[in-house]
């Protein structure tokens, strides 16, 4: 069972990582017993499963996910809100109002404007649909002052560290309130 890369190794698409008794994990492909790299990136090798840690990715929403994004639109409704995917999410007014919602009374736009940021939690979400949003949570809502860092939904898992623990660290050492969203 020959592997061809070292562990956390470099790959391109089409790279053959390894052959024999391995799974093809993310970002990788089998045929036959080859396993080959369908993205540019780390190869890990866990086990009997041959993975790839892409260097550059996009979001892609899950269910609980706490996103950073920009309303982009208003509709009767609602809010369409950028979330660095290829899917638009939907806020929708009754989301936000601590009462029922009233198309004909309320304005939407005095509450988030386009242009606003806000923290929000994914509600629910599959490839069918675009994801739901919600702000109704303690620590959710109008993002009115901070620096916002733009980084690649791909390093969010290292930015966060296993069990928190760079977060944690980068929290300490800057005195700072640290908020990551998953998607980037």
């Amino acid at each position: 069972m020959p592997v061809f890369f070292e562990n956390r190794e470099i790959v391109t698409p089409g790279d053959l990582l390894a052959e024999g008794g391995f799974d093809a994990g993310r970002n990788t492909y089998k045929i036959d017993s080859k396993i080959y790299a369908c993205k540019l990136g780390l190869v890990e090798y866990k086990g009997r499963t041959v993975s790839v840690v892409a260097l550059n990715t996009f979001y892609v929403p899950s269910v609980g996910d706490l996103v950073i994004g920009k309303i982009v639109e208003i509709n009767l409704h609602g809010w369409i809100v950028d979330i660095n995917s290829p899917y638009s999410a939907t806020l929708r007014a009754s989301e936000v109002f601590n009462k029922p919602y009233k198309p004909q009374k309320d304005e939407l736009s005095e509450f988030l404007s386009i242009g606003d940021l806000i923290q929000a939690k994914v509600i629910a979400y599959d490839r069918t649909r675009d994801p739901l949003l919600t702000i109704r949570e303690p620590g959710l809502g109008k993002i009115t002052h901070g620096q916002i860092v733009k980084v690649s939904p791909a390093k969010i898992p290292r930015i966060i560290g296993r069990k928190g623990s760079m977060i944690s660290m980068l929290k300490k050492e800057t005195h700072c309130n640290i908020t990551v969203g998953q998607n980037g």
